[in-house]
């Protein structure tokens, strides 16, 4: 039987990218960094460089705040419910759901990706568990999509989680996605989506550069990158109106730097935000 695949199927670059740059961190096995990837963290080492003293960040240091945010926020989960169920979409390369098997056994952990990018994940992964399960290979943007929600048990809370992903979907492409992962998920116990976006960089001095840089990649990943909101309070209707309950925009400068605000309506000028969305 031929596999449901839509016309959003690309396999971006930055999975290679995202999973070299994450072995470089430590944080990663080397079965998960690829050539590919090891080439392009080489090739683009001096424009990374010179955004990180220039801009302000880069995709790297924005890959760190993002994966640290992600990953704290996850384990408070696991504090609060010893029964999760996790499922990580688009999963790419990430070291994500092998570090979280080793040190949490007791969860659930799955992961899901794109048929290409399944095979490249499961083949990297059966060298480093001995019992990791199969990679599931679903295109999000088909009715299949439904399906890898039958895996986990609704009597027990489920958290979808996905990395350096909804920036690269039109606004209508990103509210069917949010709409799904809400819709598939209303009958669990619990259901949370963990996620980082890229907010308009409207307080970067250069922002025009950053601009024109989306556009180069959103060309090079023949994908709509883009950015789509300007504030928080912008992402909580957006993720209001796509189904979920309660919706906690947190940027870097509140996690990392403490920064207090009156109202979470104020852009503070990182380049990436964390959210997380709770059918509640």
């Amino acid at each position: 039987m031929t596999q449901q695949l839509s016309k959003h199927r690309h396999i971006s670059f930055t999975a290679h990218y995202t999973g070299y740059i994450w072995y470089q961190m430590g944080i990663s096995h080397p079965a998960l960094a690829t050539a590919k990837g090891k080439t392009l963290a080489a090739l683009v080492h001096p424009i990374e460089s010179w955004a990180e003293k220039y801009v302000g960040g880069s995709m790297r240091t924005t890959l760190k705040q993002r994966h640290t945010m992600l990953d704290q926020h996850l384990e408070k989960l696991i504090e609060q419910h010893p029964d999760l169920q996790v499922l990580e979409i688009a999963c790419g390369l990430s070291p994500r759901g092998w570090w979280f098997r080793q040190h949490y056994p007791s969860i659930l952990y799955r992961e899901l990706d794109l048929p290409d990018m399944a095979a490249t994940k499961q083949a990297a992964l059966q060298q480093i568990e001995t019992d990791s399960k199969d990679v599931l290979s679903v295109d999000l943007f088909t009715d299949a999509f439904a399906s890898a929600f039958k895996v986990f048990d609704p009597q027990r809370p489920l958290v979808i989680i996905s990395e350096g992903l909804i920036n690269y979907f039109e606004k209508p492409l990103l509210q069917q996605l949010i709409q799904a992962i809400a819709s598939y998920g209303r009958n669990f116990k619990e259901l949370h989506y963990l996620t980082d976006i890229y907010p308009e960089p409207t307080q970067n001095k250069l922002a025009t550069i950053i601009w024109n840089s989306s556009r180069l990649l959103k060309w090079m990943s023949r994908s709509a990158f883009s950015f789509h909101f300007k504030t928080p309070a912008e992402v909580e209707t957006f993720f209001h109106g796509a189904g979920f309950g309660q919706v906690e925009v947190l940027q870097p400068k509140q996690f990392f730097e403490n920064v207090d605000l009156e109202s979470n309506q104020e852009h503070l000028g990182d380049l990436v935000w964390m959210i997380q969305a709770t059918n509640k």
